[in-house]
């Protein structure tokens, strides 16, 4: 399955949650109105867009069309394609041209963090990056022995100490490795935590220093995966955690199992954040680097699409 079928198949709940509503409720409408753009607005809302953002897509809907002068309805999908892939652009590659760089990845417990990072790794070790793996999230002896399974299927290599060591010590090991080894990349799981847990921020804190003093002209990625399925509630945890730490980029996982895809646009549009991957299925190779207008396309485009 190629680039653009995987996205189109990983977002077909969304689709027909969403563009379907669109387009079912744009073929009621003869002429474009302002009850027309109303009822678009609450659509776009309960699609998990969030209020701000659907108003936004509204009214920059509006101008186009006085702009070009459209009568037809059914030219209103195009326009909602093109708003949007405008609206999700920027800043969407990782940012991880030092040798080594570092990912950091960060996020509450439940929403694949591991998986992620284990499927991240694969990712860049098909552009032939040389990865070290440091299993920082002690907390959990299964989290380290998942890591070690991602580690062996991606052919990276992995630092680990024993449950319950401490987690700045393990990425510091694992700095010492990759600058010995010449890895590329330095990828960082952590333990899941909550905005409010202090001492896990702290810790979170504490491995931050330890990078930024032994790397300190690294490039540095600190990537927050949410779960797509939680809808509005990853908005809201993408808000508090960026409140506790930097973040600057988002993995949304878990698409493929949800008709609340929309949350990419509440969150690249209302907190200037950028999507960094999605991940769209349960194989090692559905974890997709974000495309705005792949992801646009195959959330409005109701035609077949080509990869």
């Amino acid at each position: 399955m190629g680039f653009f079928s995987k996205i189109k198949a990983g977002l077909k709940k969304t689709r027909d949650a969403v563009a379907g509503q669109i387009d079912n409720m744009l073929k009621s409408f003869k002429k474009i109105d302002e009850e027309l753009f109303e009822e678009l607005e609450e659509l776009l809302v309960m699609g998990d867009v969030g209020v701000p953002t659907a108003e936004k897509i509204c009214d920059e809907l509006r101008e186009r069309v006085k702009k070009e002068k459209i009568t037809d309805p059914a030219e209103i999908n195009s326009l909602l394609c093109d708003i949007t892939a405008e609206l999700l652009r920027g800043n969407q590659q990782l940012n991880i041209s030092t040798k080594p760089s570092v990912i950091l990845v960060i996020g509450v417990n439940g929403v694949g963090k591991t998986t992620t990072i284990g499927k991240l790794a694969n990712d860049l070790r098909s552009r032939d990056k040389r990865v070290t793996l440091a299993a920082a999230d002690t907390f959990r002896a299964a989290a380290i022995d998942q890591l070690q399974i991602w580690a062996d299927r991606s052919g990276s290599d992995i630092v680990k100490q024993n449950e319950g060591s401490d987690p700045a010590a393990v990425v510091y090991d694992a700095i010492s490795s990759a600058k010995a080894k010449g890895s590329d990349v330095i990828i960082c799981d952590t333990a899941g935590r909550l905005h409010n847990k202090k001492h896990l921020m702290d810790e979170l804190a504490k491995i931050n220093r330890i990078i930024d003093r032994e790397l300190p002209d690294a490039d540095k990625e600190i990537l927050l995966v949410l779960d797509a399925t939680t809808g509005q509630n990853a908005v809201n945890q993408a808000v508090e955690f960026r409140k506790a730490t930097g973040i600057t980029g988002i993995v949304l996982t878990k698409l493929d199992g949800t008709a609340k895809g929309g949350v990419v646009l509440a969150i690249r549009d209302g907190l200037d954040i950028p999507v960094k991957y999605i991940g769209v299925g349960e194989q090692i190779d559905d974890l997709q680097p974000f495309d705005p207008d792949s992801f646009a396309k195959a959330l409005f485009d109701r035609g077949e699409g080509n990869d």
